[in-house]
Protein backbone atom coordinates (compact mmCIF):
# COMPACT_ATOMS: atom_id res chain seq x y z
CA UNK A 1 0.00 0.00 0.00
CA UNK A 2 1.23 4.07 -0.69
CA UNK A 3 2.70 6.41 1.43
CA UNK A 4 1.05 9.44 1.98
CA UNK A 5 2.71 11.51 -0.57
CA UNK A 6 2.88 9.27 -3.90
CA UNK A 7 6.01 10.45 -5.99
CA UNK A 8 5.20 12.11 -9.24
CA UNK A 9 5.86 10.03 -12.55
CA UNK A 10 9.18 10.16 -14.35
CA UNK A 11 9.54 10.51 -17.86
CA UNK A 12 12.88 8.72 -19.63
CA UNK A 13 15.96 10.08 -18.25
CA UNK A 14 14.09 10.76 -15.13
CA UNK A 15 12.41 14.04 -16.00
CA UNK A 16 9.00 14.45 -13.79
CA UNK A 17 5.78 14.31 -15.52
CA UNK A 18 2.33 15.39 -14.27
CA UNK A 19 0.14 12.81 -13.52
CA UNK A 20 -3.22 12.43 -15.56
CA UNK A 21 -6.47 12.83 -13.84
CA UNK A 22 -7.83 10.29 -10.60
CA UNK A 23 -7.92 7.31 -12.49
CA UNK A 24 -9.62 4.95 -9.98
CA UNK A 25 -10.29 1.09 -10.57
CA UNK A 26 -11.29 1.49 -14.15
CA UNK A 27 -10.40 3.48 -17.36
CA UNK A 28 -13.65 5.42 -16.76
CA UNK A 29 -14.02 5.61 -12.91
CA UNK A 30 -17.05 3.93 -12.67
CA UNK A 31 -15.69 1.35 -10.34
CA UNK A 32 -15.20 4.72 -7.70
CA UNK A 33 -18.88 5.71 -7.60
CA UNK A 34 -20.02 2.28 -6.78
CA UNK A 35 -19.12 0.66 -3.53
CA UNK A 36 -16.59 2.77 -2.41
CA UNK A 37 -15.92 1.23 0.81
CA UNK A 38 -15.94 -2.10 -1.02
CA UNK A 39 -13.69 -1.45 -4.09
CA UNK A 40 -10.49 -3.08 -3.42
CA UNK A 41 -9.15 -5.62 -1.14
CA UNK A 42 -5.28 -5.18 -0.06
CA UNK A 43 -3.32 -8.21 -1.66
CA UNK A 44 -4.43 -10.40 0.95
CA UNK A 45 -8.07 -10.76 -0.30
CA UNK A 46 -7.81 -12.33 -2.78
CA UNK A 47 -5.58 -15.03 -0.90
CA UNK A 48 -8.54 -15.55 1.51
CA UNK A 49 -10.68 -15.48 -1.08
CA UNK A 50 -9.06 -18.45 -3.06
CA UNK A 51 -8.87 -20.54 0.37
CA UNK A 52 -12.65 -19.82 1.32
CA UNK A 53 -14.61 -19.16 -1.68
CA UNK A 54 -15.54 -22.91 -2.03
CA UNK A 55 -16.07 -23.71 1.49
CA UNK A 56 -19.28 -21.39 1.40
CA UNK A 57 -22.12 -23.75 3.05
CA UNK A 58 -24.61 -20.88 4.06
CA UNK A 59 -27.84 -20.55 2.74
CA UNK A 60 -29.14 -18.83 -0.72
CA UNK A 61 -29.43 -15.55 1.42
CA UNK A 62 -26.40 -15.49 2.66
CA UNK A 63 -24.94 -16.70 -1.19
CA UNK A 64 -26.83 -13.54 -2.46
CA UNK A 65 -26.00 -11.28 -0.12
CA UNK A 66 -21.90 -12.08 -0.44
CA UNK A 67 -22.17 -12.84 -4.39
CA UNK A 68 -23.69 -9.18 -4.40
CA UNK A 69 -20.71 -7.57 -2.32
CA UNK A 70 -18.18 -8.06 -5.23
CA UNK A 71 -18.03 -4.78 -7.79
CA UNK A 72 -17.72 -5.85 -11.16
CA UNK A 73 -15.06 -3.48 -12.75
CA UNK A 74 -17.23 -3.56 -16.52
CA UNK A 75 -14.93 -0.32 -17.98
CA UNK A 76 -12.00 -2.33 -17.12
CA UNK A 77 -13.37 -4.96 -19.47
CA UNK A 78 -14.81 -2.41 -22.56
CA UNK A 79 -11.27 -1.11 -22.93
CA UNK A 80 -9.14 -4.44 -22.45
CA UNK A 81 -11.48 -6.20 -25.43
CA UNK A 82 -10.86 -2.97 -27.24
CA UNK A 83 -6.77 -4.08 -27.44
CA UNK A 84 -7.41 -7.98 -27.79
CA UNK A 85 -5.58 -8.06 -30.60
CA UNK A 86 -2.37 -7.05 -29.07
CA UNK A 87 -3.40 -8.90 -26.39
CA UNK A 88 -0.77 -11.99 -25.52
CA UNK A 89 -2.29 -15.78 -26.04
CA UNK A 90 -2.15 -17.54 -23.05
CA UNK A 91 -0.27 -21.11 -24.15
CA UNK A 92 -1.50 -23.45 -21.24
CA UNK A 93 -4.89 -24.10 -20.43
CA UNK A 94 -5.93 -23.76 -17.21
CA UNK A 95 -2.56 -22.43 -15.64
CA UNK A 96 -4.21 -18.53 -14.52
CA UNK A 97 -2.76 -15.15 -14.38
CA UNK A 98 -4.20 -13.01 -11.58
CA UNK A 99 -3.14 -9.54 -11.33
CA UNK A 100 -3.52 -8.03 -7.69
CA UNK A 101 -3.53 -4.24 -7.68
CA UNK A 102 -3.55 -2.19 -4.19
CA UNK A 103 -4.74 1.28 -4.44
CA UNK A 104 -3.58 4.26 -2.10
CA UNK A 105 -6.70 6.01 -2.54
CA UNK A 106 -7.95 8.22 0.19
CA UNK A 107 -11.47 7.90 -0.87
CA UNK A 108 -13.82 6.24 0.82
CA UNK A 109 -15.15 5.45 4.07
CA UNK A 110 -11.75 5.41 6.92
CA UNK A 111 -9.44 6.27 4.01
CA UNK A 112 -8.88 9.99 4.04
CA UNK A 113 -6.94 9.68 7.32
CA UNK A 114 -3.58 8.07 5.54
CA UNK A 115 -3.02 11.38 3.56
CA UNK A 116 -4.32 13.82 1.82
CA UNK A 117 -6.61 12.88 -1.61
CA UNK A 118 -5.02 14.76 -4.35
CA UNK A 119 -7.10 13.16 -6.84
CA UNK A 120 -5.20 10.17 -8.65
CA UNK A 121 -4.34 7.13 -7.45
CA UNK A 122 -1.29 4.52 -7.58
CA UNK A 123 -1.14 1.35 -7.98
CA UNK A 124 1.96 1.00 -4.88
CA UNK A 125 1.29 -2.85 -4.27
CA UNK A 126 0.96 -4.92 -7.71
CA UNK A 127 1.54 -8.58 -7.00
CA UNK A 128 1.76 -11.19 -10.41
CA UNK A 129 0.24 -14.18 -9.06
CA UNK A 130 0.17 -17.43 -10.75
CA UNK A 131 -1.65 -20.45 -10.63
CA UNK A 132 -0.10 -23.78 -11.90
CA UNK A 133 -2.93 -25.54 -14.33
CA UNK A 134 -2.12 -28.51 -11.92
CA UNK A 135 -2.90 -26.70 -8.94
CA UNK A 136 0.08 -27.86 -7.03
CA UNK A 137 1.61 -24.45 -6.78
CA UNK A 138 1.03 -20.71 -6.41
CA UNK A 139 3.80 -17.95 -7.41
CA UNK A 140 3.15 -14.43 -6.10
CA UNK A 141 5.81 -12.12 -8.25
CA UNK A 142 5.95 -8.29 -6.54
CA UNK A 143 6.40 -5.84 -9.86
CA UNK A 144 8.21 -2.24 -7.55
CA UNK A 145 6.20 0.70 -8.28
CA UNK A 146 9.21 2.36 -9.68
CA UNK A 147 9.90 0.20 -12.40
CA UNK A 148 10.96 2.03 -15.59
CA UNK A 149 8.21 0.35 -18.10
CA UNK A 150 6.85 1.19 -21.54
CA UNK A 151 3.18 2.42 -20.68
CA UNK A 152 0.87 2.48 -23.69
CA UNK A 153 -1.51 4.71 -24.55
CA UNK A 154 -4.13 4.35 -21.81
CA UNK A 155 -7.98 5.73 -21.24
CA UNK A 156 -8.18 8.39 -18.67
CA UNK A 157 -11.74 8.51 -16.51
CA UNK A 158 -12.49 11.64 -18.65
CA UNK A 159 -12.64 10.02 -22.01
CA UNK A 160 -8.99 11.64 -22.66
CA UNK A 161 -6.10 9.43 -23.83
CA UNK A 162 -2.71 9.55 -22.11
CA UNK A 163 0.14 9.15 -24.40
CA UNK A 164 2.50 6.00 -24.64
CA UNK A 165 5.39 6.96 -22.28
CA UNK A 166 8.48 5.22 -20.37
CA UNK A 167 8.26 6.38 -16.78
CA UNK A 168 7.81 4.72 -13.62
CA UNK A 169 5.26 1.32 -13.27
CA UNK A 170 2.71 3.11 -10.74
CA UNK A 171 1.83 5.89 -13.18
CA UNK A 172 0.22 3.40 -15.28
CA UNK A 173 -3.21 2.89 -12.48
CA UNK A 174 -2.70 6.71 -11.98
CA UNK A 175 -3.02 7.42 -15.87
CA UNK A 176 -6.00 4.47 -16.90
CA UNK A 177 -6.67 2.85 -13.61
CA UNK A 178 -6.73 -1.22 -13.92
CA UNK A 179 -6.66 -1.60 -17.47
CA UNK A 180 -3.91 0.55 -18.31
CA UNK A 181 -2.02 -1.63 -15.37
CA UNK A 182 -2.90 -5.12 -17.42
CA UNK A 183 -1.62 -3.89 -20.63
CA UNK A 184 1.73 -2.68 -19.01
CA UNK A 185 2.18 -6.37 -16.90
CA UNK A 186 1.39 -7.37 -20.31
CA UNK A 187 3.77 -5.79 -22.49
CA UNK A 188 6.21 -6.07 -19.70
CA UNK A 189 6.15 -9.92 -19.36
CA UNK A 190 4.42 -11.27 -22.17
CA UNK A 191 2.14 -12.93 -20.01
CA UNK A 192 -1.43 -13.03 -20.31
CA UNK A 193 -3.35 -11.62 -17.27
CA UNK A 194 -6.53 -14.11 -17.01
CA UNK A 195 -8.01 -11.83 -14.34
CA UNK A 196 -7.55 -8.88 -12.05
CA UNK A 197 -8.57 -7.82 -8.40
CA UNK A 198 -8.14 -4.04 -7.03
CA UNK A 199 -8.20 -3.26 -3.16
CA UNK A 200 -8.23 -0.44 -0.86
CA UNK A 201 -7.15 0.15 2.79
CA UNK A 202 -10.27 -0.10 4.28
CA UNK A 203 -10.86 -3.47 2.78
CA UNK A 204 -7.47 -4.64 3.67
CA UNK A 205 -8.01 -3.73 7.24
CA UNK A 206 -11.99 -5.26 7.52
CA UNK A 207 -10.07 -8.45 5.91
CA UNK A 208 -7.09 -8.61 8.67
CA UNK A 209 -10.01 -8.48 11.61
CA UNK A 210 -12.58 -10.61 10.54
CA UNK A 211 -9.57 -13.35 10.46
CA UNK A 212 -9.01 -12.02 14.71
CA UNK A 213 -5.54 -10.92 13.34
CA UNK A 214 -2.17 -12.13 11.96
CA UNK A 215 0.86 -13.06 13.70
CA UNK A 216 4.43 -11.12 12.72
CA UNK A 217 8.06 -11.37 14.09
CA UNK A 218 9.55 -7.80 14.93
CA UNK A 219 13.59 -8.28 15.83
CA UNK A 220 13.07 -4.72 17.25
CA UNK A 221 10.20 -2.48 18.80
CA UNK A 222 8.79 0.05 16.08
CA UNK A 223 7.17 3.33 16.78
CA UNK A 224 6.03 5.49 13.51
CA UNK A 225 4.05 7.83 13.61
CA UNK A 226 3.33 8.31 10.13
CA UNK A 227 2.23 4.79 9.68
CA UNK A 228 0.59 5.19 13.10
CA UNK A 229 2.86 1.99 14.39
CA UNK A 230 3.74 1.27 17.95
CA UNK A 231 4.94 -2.59 18.33
CA UNK A 232 7.42 -4.14 20.86
CA UNK A 233 9.88 -6.61 19.52
CA UNK A 234 9.08 -10.25 19.27
CA UNK A 235 5.65 -12.46 18.12
CA UNK A 236 2.89 -9.85 17.56
CA UNK A 237 -0.67 -10.29 16.19
CA UNK A 238 -1.90 -7.35 14.20
CA UNK A 239 -5.04 -6.10 14.12
CA UNK A 240 -6.25 -4.43 10.77
CA UNK A 241 -4.39 -0.77 11.78
CA UNK A 242 -1.84 -2.17 12.63
CA UNK A 243 -1.30 -4.96 9.75
CA UNK A 244 -2.00 -1.65 7.33
CA UNK A 245 1.12 0.03 9.21
CA UNK A 246 3.17 -2.74 8.80
CA UNK A 247 3.02 -3.48 5.33
CA UNK A 248 2.86 0.30 4.44
CA UNK A 249 5.82 1.51 6.52
CA UNK A 250 9.37 2.67 5.17
CA UNK A 251 11.10 4.70 7.82
CA UNK A 252 11.55 2.50 11.27
CA UNK A 253 10.98 -1.17 9.44
CA UNK A 254 14.01 -2.51 7.39
CA UNK A 255 15.82 0.04 4.96
CA UNK A 256 13.69 2.16 3.66
CA UNK A 257 13.58 0.79 0.53
CA UNK A 258 10.68 -0.46 -1.59
CA UNK A 259 12.34 -4.07 -2.33
CA UNK A 260 12.50 -3.74 2.05
CA UNK A 261 8.80 -3.07 1.91
CA UNK A 262 7.82 -5.87 -0.56
CA UNK A 263 9.96 -8.51 1.16
CA UNK A 264 7.57 -7.81 4.49
CA UNK A 265 4.30 -7.75 2.54
CA UNK A 266 5.63 -10.83 0.99
CA UNK A 267 5.34 -12.10 4.76
CA UNK A 268 2.54 -10.54 6.32
CA UNK A 269 0.83 -12.49 2.81
CA UNK A 270 2.75 -15.82 3.89
CA UNK A 271 1.58 -15.75 7.45
CA UNK A 272 -2.23 -14.75 6.56
CA UNK A 273 -2.35 -17.42 4.64
CA UNK A 274 -0.75 -20.00 7.33
CA UNK A 275 -3.55 -18.58 9.58
CA UNK A 276 -6.20 -19.68 7.59
CA UNK A 277 -4.97 -22.97 6.91
CA UNK A 278 -3.93 -23.45 10.29
CA UNK A 279 -7.30 -22.35 12.06
CA UNK A 280 -10.72 -23.78 11.43
CA UNK A 281 -11.23 -20.65 9.66
CA UNK A 282 -12.47 -23.15 6.60
CA UNK A 283 -14.46 -25.80 8.66
CA UNK A 284 -16.72 -22.99 11.02
CA UNK A 285 -19.32 -21.49 9.69
CA UNK A 286 -19.38 -18.97 12.19
CA UNK A 287 -15.38 -17.72 11.76
CA UNK A 288 -15.99 -18.11 7.99
CA UNK A 289 -18.74 -15.55 7.03
CA UNK A 290 -16.79 -12.55 8.33
CA UNK A 291 -13.63 -13.84 6.78
CA UNK A 292 -15.91 -14.19 3.27
CA UNK A 293 -18.04 -10.94 3.96
CA UNK A 294 -15.15 -8.96 4.66
CA UNK A 295 -13.67 -10.00 1.42
CA UNK A 296 -16.48 -10.19 -1.07
CA UNK A 297 -17.31 -6.61 0.15
CA UNK A 298 -13.66 -5.08 -0.62
CA UNK A 299 -13.44 -6.98 -4.28
CA UNK A 300 -13.32 -4.89 -7.34
CA UNK A 301 -12.43 -7.90 -10.23
CA UNK A 302 -12.82 -8.28 -13.82
CA UNK A 303 -16.93 -9.31 -14.49
CA UNK A 304 -15.87 -13.43 -14.43
CA UNK A 305 -14.61 -13.24 -11.02
CA UNK A 306 -17.31 -10.99 -9.69
CA UNK A 307 -19.67 -13.24 -8.31
CA UNK A 308 -18.74 -16.32 -5.94
CA UNK A 309 -19.41 -18.94 -8.45
CA UNK A 310 -16.57 -17.22 -10.64
CA UNK A 311 -14.40 -17.37 -7.57
CA UNK A 312 -14.86 -20.98 -6.41
CA UNK A 313 -14.56 -21.94 -10.42
CA UNK A 314 -10.72 -20.17 -10.42
CA UNK A 315 -9.75 -21.35 -6.48
CA UNK A 316 -11.72 -24.63 -6.11
CA UNK A 317 -8.40 -26.86 -6.47
CA UNK A 318 -6.13 -24.20 -4.11
CA UNK A 319 -7.29 -25.99 -1.07
CA UNK A 320 -4.85 -28.82 -1.20
CA UNK A 321 -1.52 -26.55 -2.06
CA UNK A 322 0.87 -26.88 1.05
CA UNK A 323 2.11 -23.78 2.18
CA UNK A 324 5.78 -24.66 1.18
CA UNK A 325 4.33 -24.45 -2.73
CA UNK A 326 3.14 -20.43 -1.99
CA UNK A 327 5.77 -19.17 -3.28
CA UNK A 328 6.86 -14.97 -3.10
CA UNK A 329 9.13 -13.52 -4.99
CA UNK A 330 10.01 -10.07 -6.49
CA UNK A 331 10.72 -9.56 -10.15
CA UNK A 332 15.08 -9.19 -10.81
CA UNK A 333 15.62 -5.89 -10.47
CA UNK A 334 18.00 -3.35 -10.18
CA UNK A 335 18.60 0.84 -9.72
CA UNK A 336 17.75 1.93 -13.35
CA UNK A 337 20.84 3.69 -14.97
CA UNK A 338 19.02 6.94 -15.43
CA UNK A 339 17.77 7.83 -11.92
CA UNK A 340 19.20 5.52 -8.94
CA UNK A 341 15.82 5.77 -7.14
CA UNK A 342 14.11 4.16 -10.23
CA UNK A 343 14.48 0.77 -11.18
CA UNK A 344 14.88 -1.57 -14.06
CA UNK A 345 14.99 -5.26 -14.66
CA UNK A 346 17.96 -7.59 -14.21
CA UNK A 347 18.10 -9.21 -17.94
CA UNK A 348 18.03 -12.09 -18.73
CA UNK A 349 17.01 -12.93 -15.03
CA UNK A 350 13.36 -11.33 -15.48
CA UNK A 351 13.36 -12.83 -18.80
CA UNK A 352 13.77 -16.64 -17.57
CA UNK A 353 11.03 -15.97 -14.72
CA UNK A 354 8.59 -14.10 -17.12
CA UNK A 355 9.17 -17.53 -19.82
CA UNK A 356 8.40 -19.96 -16.52
CA UNK A 357 5.22 -18.27 -15.81
CA UNK A 358 4.46 -18.06 -19.64
CA UNK A 359 4.87 -21.62 -20.14
CA UNK A 360 3.56 -23.02 -16.32
CA UNK A 361 7.09 -24.35 -15.90
CA UNK A 362 7.46 -24.53 -12.14
CA UNK A 363 9.65 -22.04 -10.73
CA UNK A 364 12.42 -22.57 -7.38
CA UNK A 365 12.84 -20.36 -5.09
CA UNK A 366 15.71 -20.27 -2.15
CA UNK A 367 16.21 -17.95 0.59
CA UNK A 368 17.09 -14.50 -0.02
CA UNK A 369 20.92 -13.87 1.14
CA UNK A 370 21.59 -10.59 2.82
CA UNK A 371 22.98 -8.95 -0.40
CA UNK A 372 19.90 -10.21 -2.12
CA UNK A 373 17.72 -8.05 0.33
CA UNK A 374 20.19 -5.12 0.61
CA UNK A 375 20.26 -4.55 -3.39
CA UNK A 376 17.15 -5.98 -3.86
CA UNK A 377 18.12 -7.75 -7.02
CA UNK A 378 16.37 -11.28 -6.64
CA UNK A 379 18.28 -12.50 -9.66
CA UNK A 380 18.18 -15.72 -10.68
CA UNK A 381 21.35 -18.31 -9.83
CA UNK A 382 22.15 -20.97 -12.76
CA UNK A 383 22.40 -24.29 -11.52
CA UNK A 384 26.31 -25.94 -11.19
CA UNK A 385 26.86 -29.64 -12.50
CA UNK A 386 24.22 -31.56 -12.08
CA UNK A 387 21.61 -29.59 -11.01
CA UNK A 388 18.12 -29.02 -12.10
CA UNK A 389 18.93 -27.05 -16.08
CA UNK A 390 16.09 -24.48 -13.58
CA UNK A 391 17.14 -21.45 -12.61
CA UNK A 392 16.80 -20.46 -8.68
CA UNK A 393 15.42 -16.79 -7.76
CA UNK A 394 15.38 -15.82 -4.21
CA UNK A 395 12.15 -15.57 -2.39
CA UNK A 396 10.08 -17.46 0.25
CA UNK A 397 7.05 -19.48 0.92
CA UNK A 398 4.49 -19.42 3.38
CA UNK A 399 5.70 -22.26 5.29
CA UNK A 400 8.81 -20.38 6.59
CA UNK A 401 8.72 -19.29 10.33
CA UNK A 402 7.88 -15.57 10.91
CA UNK A 403 10.67 -15.54 13.00
CA UNK A 404 13.17 -17.77 10.99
Amino acid sequence: MGDDDADAPLGEGGAERAPGPGAGVSATGKGLRRRRRRRRLGCSGLAIAVLAAGAVGAGWAVYTKLDGNITSDEAAAAELARYEKERPTALVRDARNVLLIGSDSRSGDGNARYGRDSGTERSDTTILLHLAADRDSATAVSLPRDLMVDVPDCRRPDGSRAEPVFTQFNYAFAAGGSACTVRTVEKLTGIRIDHHVVVDFQGFKEMVDALDGVEVCLRKPVDDKDAKLKLPAGRVTLDGEQALGYVRARKSLGDGSDTDRMDRQQRFLGALVNKVQSNDVLLNPVKLYPVLDAATSSLTTDPDLANLRGLYDLVRGLRGIPTERVQFLTVPRESYAGDANRDQLVEPAAEKLFTRLRTDEPVAITAATERDKATGSGNSREPGAGDSPAPTFSGNTAAEDICG
